[in-house]
């Protein structure tokens, strides 16, 4: 996985639309942060890939629909189960449809923005996917995770050395239920090492790649709902 920015250098960011208007949209509001600088554009899929290959941004944010190769499979050619270094993929759509946010989180992106989901959230799904964190627009989250476990139940259940600890559950719980890492460790009065060393074990009991994937394992295996 691209290794996260130095603390005080701002994230680089690739942006792949077929859209000029979106991709200056995007780039005028992101390089007005001060944590954020784009450092490439792309109007295809193919373009996407070769320049995020060259580059080596610390976040790439791709449109689905996009002439020569599509968003989906860019982010499974950047971070797809195969890819030695994946990186860290945001997919951006206007299109809010099952196969599509499924298709994205499977092929390896670590988040999944509406783009009228407003210039804030862009900048926060920017910054969650830089420090390893995931975000999904919050109107598709629990219909997505639902969707996922639909899917996978026809498929071998996620196998693991050990079961988890009750704490690991609980740090599970909260994860797919959108909870960030500082949000979770302030609910479990833990702190944010905690959390992560919890978060590493279950990655690798759940041989998950990343917290998308755990929350899907949280969901299909009734640990997606709030306790109580």
């Amino acid at each position: 996985m691209t290794t996260p920015p130095p603390s005080g250098a701002p994230i680089r960011v690739l942006i792949a639309d077929d859209q000029e208007m979106v991709r200056t949209g995007f780039r005028f509001f992101l390089d007005a942060q001060p944590d954020i600088t784009v450092v490439a554009e792309a109007a295809d899929g193919e373009e996407a890939v070769a320049l995020a290959r060259r580059e080596r941004p610390d976040v790439c944010l791709l449109d689905i629909r996009m002439p020569r190769l599509d968003g989906l499979e860019a982010t499974r050619l950047l971070a797809g189960p195969q890819v030695a270094d994946p990186m860290r993929v945001v997919v951006v759509t206007t299109f809010d449809l099952d196969e599509y946010v499924y298709g994205a989180l499977r092929g390896g992106a670590c988040g999944f923005l509406l783009k009228d989901s407003g210039p804030a959230l862009l900048a926060e799904a920017v910054r969650a996917a830089a420090a390893g964190d995931s975000l999904v627009s919050p109107s598709v989250t629990v219909r997505l995770l639902k969707h996922v476990t639909a899917l996978r139940t026809t498929a071998a259940p996620a196998r693991h050395a050990e079961p988890l600890t009750d704490r690991e559950l609980d740090v599970v719980r909260l994860v797919a239920l959108g909870r960030t890492n500082a949000e979770i460790a302030a609910e479990l009065y833990v702190s944010l090492s905690t959390v992560k060393t919890h978060l590493s074990s279950v990655q690798s009991k759940l041989s998950a790649r990343n917290r998308v994937e755990i929350a899907a394992w949280a969901w299909q295996h009734g640990h997606g709902r709030p306790a109580g």
